[in-house]
Order: structure tokens, then sequence, then C-alpha cells
């Protein structure tokens, strides 16, 4: 027998998993049920778990699964269908080749099970923008879009990166590091107050960071003006 805020909870987590393949965070569930604290979320979803009705889903972040519902709760929403991957959170993952004449250019991902990564602010495809980290934001990526290391999230904004297939709005996962291979894009930070995502290319002990747009000139920096932040190796977009 399930209390009322379990069957609650049970139901709010369902009808998240159909709408958008990715159960709701502690903070959602607690909001959603009209809780004080995310404690008393843990201690329903304990309960839920240890009647069978739930399981977590081992080494990823917001991954609940339902595995049964009451009895007296109809077949159609015991059934309702979970979206794929690439539909998570609003997201659609941009399938193809972006430019592949092109080195360093973006790899499409293929469906996958989600990860949470930190979404640091927007980062400018044009004219360069400081960046702004908000660790307070997340977003829900499909988990083959990262590999090992520490990866984070930016929102593009402007259109030098467009023929590279990186349009005003997308969100690029970037793995952190601090090289890149020549003509891998990356997040450049510049005299240590801009950053911006253009292509990487050294010439001699020049840096030049090269827009994807013929609209955009090339700039051309010295070595001690620009840090690597990180490279681009994967795109979200919203549709």
């Amino acid at each position: 027998m399930l209390t009322r805020k379990q069957r609650e909870l049970l139901k709010f987590i369902q009808e998240r998993l159909g709408e958008t393949g990715i159960s709701p965070s502690f903070d959602e569930m607690k909001e959603a049920l009209g809780l004080k604290s995310k404690s008393g979320v843990h201690r329903l979803i304990t309960g839920l778990e240890e009647r069978g009705f739930i399981k977590r889903l081992p080494h990823r972040a917001r991954a609940l699964d339902v595995v049964r519902l009451p009895e007296d709760q109809t077949a159609k929403a015991a059934q309702a269908p979970k979206v794929g991957e690439e539909r998570r959170a609003g997201l659609n993952v941009i399938r193809g080749d972006f430019t592949p004449s092109l080195p360093g250019a973006v790899v499409a991902a293929q469906p996958s099970s989600a990860l949470q990564l930190p979404l640091y602010g927007k980062i400018a495809a044009g004219t360069p923008i400081e960046a702004l980290r908000d660790h307070s934001n997340a977003v829900d990526v499909p988990a083959n879009l990262v590999g090992r290391g520490e990866h984070y999230a930016l929102t593009v904004e402007g259109d030098s990166m467009v023929d590279a297939g990186i349009h005003d709005g997308d969100m690029v996962v970037i793995e952190r590091c601090e090289t890149a291979e020549n003509g891998t894009i990356v997040v450049a930070l510049i005299d240590n107050s801009e950053v911006t995502l253009k292509r990487l290319r050294r010439k001699g002990d020049s840096i030049a960071l090269e827009p994807a747009n013929k609209a955009y000139e090339t700039r051309i920096f010295g070595p001690d003006r620009v840090r690597i932040q990180g490279k681009a190796v994967g795109l979200l977009r919203r549709f």
C-alpha cells in the first residue's frame, strides 16, 4: 500500500519520463509535491524503491526508472512511451557531420543515457564576451557525447561559426583542456577577460582564432595572450 505522497511522486516521475525521457530532479520533485526539503523526497524514493515501484540506474545523474505502477492506475499510463534520448529536456542531438572536410568539426552524437553537465552561460561565436559561470544551472546531455575527463556546456551567442554547423542559441559540450590540436574548435580565453568559440590555428609563435563564417575576420594573437579552456566535443540544439 502506497501513501498519497508516494502515489503523487510515482505519477510525477512517470509523467516526466513520458514527456522528456529524463526523471525529474530532486528540486523539481520537492516543488511538485509541496515538500519543505529534499530529505522528504529521499524518503519517498527509498520507500518506492523498497516496494519495487522504481529503481535507480547506477552511475547516472537523475536516473530513476518506473518499474511498475499501482494496480488501480490505468494501463495506458503504465505503458506511456519514453521519448528518445535526443529529445531529453527539450533538446535535440544534431545528427550528421558538421562540415566533415574541416578538421576539428564537431561530431554529432548518437542517442544514449543522459548525464548532467554544468551550464556556464553564453559564449560568443562572434564578438567575444566574458563567459558567465553560473554553477546553479545544468543541462542534461546524452552520455556518449562525453568521454573521460571534465566537461561542461556553454550556450553559443552569434553566427560566426555557422559554416561549422554551430548556430546562435546552440549548446556546445566542452571537454576541459589546456591544449588542442591545430584545427580544433576551442574555447579560447583572450587577455584573461574575453572568451570566444573559434577554430584554433597555430602559425609559428602566433595563435589564430578562425571563424567559420566569411563575414568575420580571423584574429591573430601572441601566445601569451590566449589560453585554451576546452575543446568542443558535441552540440545540442533546441527546436
